[in-house]
């Protein structure tokens, strides 16, 4: 039976197919249209997941989308009208879409399939879409359940409880009271990009204090000790207006927002700091409360909060969980799989097979490419290439390159489902290099010096570098760990710095890993998952006695992770990237008669990064 599950219209729009229980394939459709959280209709994600179920649109039995879009209509009424007339303009703005689009979601879905498609749509709600999301590919036969994000149709976060193949939906939280949006308001204020920027506001709290704290608990929310609250609204905009936050914000701590791309003072890093120690208490408190509600000890979570892998790290190692498993598309892409997964088990009442890691294949689920397909390419584009026969001699060459100070692309295998499943599309180097954390940042990926990047390690090796369990499992970069005392360096004056300083120093023996506050985004590597990704990693210990790398998302500031061995290939060329790896062809930079020194401040103004 062939079930194809779909996101779109709202944000990172994705298809998934589930044939007779088994994810088939998964992918977002920005990576096909190069253009950042796209969310139309996934027309290229859909031919992509058909194909390679070998069927067509009328081969469909079953087609589910992730939510439920005249509940969401009720809403954002009822909210137009609540905050009357203050929010006319937003309703002007929001009306023509919904008239002409959304609210016609089954004859858009019809159009998007080229008509092909005869059975019926089946809409399910967008929380139990993400936990369906979170539980039914996890590897355990029961858990606590736990969805957090902006907003769905009212709910904006609940705890449910998966057994075999059902999902109780226990608890939730309504809008405009949110988590997710509570950051993007801080996202919004400290001048990044909502949506895109919450992952830089993470980054940025460990260069600042959590001064602002006490007071965002006293003026903004009221927190109960099951975590759920209620927010001032007075403080934010989001109800009757189009930015995230009021002048009373403004007030409260001191001056407006700051502007997009102008420097980032002490301010906006204690803000940072803050608003991620409240997200910390806030997740805790619910973890808590859903291991009350359920006795489970495993938990599993979805929902765009759940990438916040720094407050994940916190709930294994202080909650009261045994294990976590938490979905790598948490965001409203996940929601495309999670639909296709509710329905199969919770609605057609199917079996499910609880597998040893997960059933989501290490969230390979997307496109691949021959090598004979890659060789054409290459010959097209004119490059330079070496081929290689042997995989055995291929790694030792990727892993010579990374010991050597050189930063490696690498592309392989099927492209990963979200945003925290890397290993084959990833930008390699070497975790113990001192400058090599600006390097990437500056030279590579043209963003924020500040931002930090995760390591990937051997499993078997990752309590002896970071504060994990023996051989425990994280394959997806969703959680932050300590370092190690062991192979911390001794750095006094470095604790004393402040704000951007702290970057100066350099704090254990992989040094380009670890965050100013000690940290890492740990991700590990095992054979089944990951077996060039694991060899090369094994070469590269063999070579230095380090089973640690940098492995970051094959991209740049402002575009999604490359999908096809033209975008990887264009990515490696425009930027200071100094090899590629195309499944068994290695592409020096030094050898391509093209290559030159990327002027990044002339690659940002004509690409317009934000």
């Amino acid at each position: 039976m062939n079930i194809l599950g779909i996101s779109a219209y709202y944000h990172d729009s994705a298809a998934c197919l589930v044939q007779d229980g088994e994810i088939a394939a998964a992918a977002q459709e920005e990576r096909f249209t190069r253009k950042k959280h796209d969310f139309r209709f996934p027309k290229n994600a859909v031919e992509f997941c058909l194909a390679r179920g070998g069927i067509e649109a009328s081969e469909v039995d079953l087609v589910t989308f992730y939510d439920k879009p005249l509940l969401k209509f009720d809403r954002l009424l009822e909210t137009y009208i609540s905050y009357a007339p203050s929010g006319f303009k937003l309703f002007l703005m929001g009306m023509p879409l919904w008239l002409q689009q959304k609210l016609h979601t089954p004859r858009e879905l019809d159009i998007g399939l080229d008509r092909q498609y005869k059975g019926r749509y089946v809409f399910t709600e967008h929380h139990e879409s993400h936990a369906a999301s979170a539980f039914f590919p996890s590897p355990f036969e029961e858990a606590a359940i736990l969805t957090l994000d902006g907003v769905g149709e009212w709910a904006t976060g609940t705890i449910a409880h998966g057994r075999g193949r059902r999902l109780e939906m226990l608890k939730e939280m309504r809008f405009p009271h949110s988590l997710g949006l509570l950051y993007s308001a801080f996202t919004y204020f400290t001048g990044f990009r909502v949506n895109s920027g919450e992952y830089k506001l993470m980054g940025l709290a460990p260069y600042g204090e959590p001064i602002y704290k006490d007071l965002m608990i006293e003026k903004l929310l009221d927190i109960k000790q099951d975590g759920s609250f209620r927010m001032d609204m007075s403080y934010f905009g989001y109800c009757d207006s189009d930015v995230m936050t009021t002048s009373k914000m403004d007030s409260l701590f001191g001056g407006p927002r700051r502007e997009s791309e102008t420097d980032i003072t002490q301010r906006e890093m204690d803000i940072a700091a803050s608003i991620q120690a409240v997200t910390e208490e806030i997740v805790l408190r619910i973890a808590r409360y859903a291991h009350e509600l359920t006795g489970a000890t495993n938990l599993t979570m979805a929902g765009g909060v759940a990438l916040n892998c720094v407050a994940n790290g916190r709930v294994l190692r202080e909650g009261p969980f045994e294990n976590i498993w938490i979905q790598p598309a948490a965001g409203d892409a996940g929601g495309a799989l999670g639909a296709a997964l509710f329905t199969w088990h919770e609605l057609l009442d199917k079996p499910r097979e609880v597998k040893s890691q997960d059933s989501q294949l290490g969230s390979l689920l997307g496109p691949e490419f021959s090598n004979d397909e890659i060789k054409a390419y290459l010959d097209s584009a004119e490059a330079v290439y070496h081929y290689y026969e042997s995989e055995e001699d291929l790694v030792d060459q990727v892993a010579e390159l990374i010991a050597s100070q050189n930063v490696v692309g690498h592309f392989s295998d099927r492209a990963e489902f979200g945003p925290r499943a890397l290993g084959c599309r990833s930008i390699m180097g070497d975790g113990r290099s001192v400058k090599m954390q600006e390097t990437m940042n500056l030279k590579i990926k043209f963003r924020e010096s500040f931002r930090p990047f995760a390591p990937a390690i051997l499993r078997e090796d990752v309590d002896e570098y970071f504060e994990m369990r023996p051989d425990e499992n994280s394959p997806y970069m969703l959680l932050v760990a300590p370092v190690r005392e062991a192979k911390r360096l001794s750095v006094a004056e470095a604790d004393q710095a402040k704000g951007l300083d702290k970057l100066k120093e350099v704090r254990s023996v992989v040094p380009a890993i670890t965050h100013v506050d000690y940290s890492a985004r740990v991700q590990t590597i095992d054979r089944q998952h990951h077996p060039r990704f694991y060899k090369i990693i094994e070469k590269f210990k063999e070579k230095t006695g380090s089973p640690v790398v940098i492995n970051t998302s094959f991209n740049v500031r402002g575009e999604p992770i490359v999908n096809t061995p033209e975008d990887a290939f264009r990515c490696f060329m425009y930027t200071n990237m100094d090899a590629l790896v195309l499944e068994n062809f290695v592409i020096l930079k030094q050898d391509q008669p093209n290559a030159k020194e990327i002027d990044v401040d002339a690659y940002l103004a004509e690409f317009a990064l934000d």
